[in-house]
């Protein structure tokens, strides 16, 4: 009878060849919902899109990041928008500027009067490092999250395509970021 003596590595290189699997694998089917946190549940097989970087006046805003299904956005699809502020800012100030940015788009000031008053009781203030991220849902709403807890919705479709139009419309006043987010051939 003859006993073949393995080679002291084979263990070791068959056990991190199956760590590395099953990083691979997992990595591939969670990685984007962690990232989103229970934002996740509104995109479905969530991937990272794009990011970048908003800069006023040589100041640092935030950081975004555009999540889609598979990676692929379309503004007519469930998406993730998360903004991570670089700086301090009160929930108002965040709405109000919301407001104005649509203001350009052509929305009329009654509506924008109803939809800035939603705006200041959902969004709070709030602190560098701190993440505020809105979802498209599948049926047009606008669900926006702290973190990983939901702070409200507004359910006006309308609203949905102007706020994230503010960041990722053709006419948004800074195509630079919007490239980063959804690709320069967007």
């Amino acid at each position: 009878m003859q006993i073949h003596k393995r080679h002291p590595w084979t263990k070791r290189i068959v056990i991190a060849v199956a760590f590395c699997t099953a990083i691979i694998f997992s990595f591939g089917t969670t990685a984007a919902q962690a990232d989103l946190g229970a934002a996740a549940k509104s995109v479905p097989s969530a991937r990272l899109v794009g990011e970048g970087r908003m800069k006023f006046l040589g100041f640092n805003v935030f950081d975004a990041q555009l999540y889609a299904p598979n990676g692929v956005y379309s503004s007519s699809n469930p998406f993730a928008l998360r903004l991570t502020y670089l700086r301090n800012f009160k929930g108002k100030a965040i709405a109000e500027k919301s407001a104005e940015e649509m203001a350009k788009q052509g929305v009329s000031k009654a509506q924008l009067d109803g939809w800035t008053k939603q705006m200041a009781a959902i969004f709070p203030n709030v602190s560098s490092g701190q993440s505020i991220t809105g979802v498209r849902t599948a049926s047009g709403s606008s669900v926006f999250y702290l973190g990983n807890r939901e702070i409200g919705t507004i359910a006006d479709p309308a609203f949905t395509k102007h706020f994230f139009d503010i960041w990722l419309g053709s006419n948004t006043q800074n195509p630079r970021l919007r490239a980063k987010l959804v690709g320069a051939g967007s």
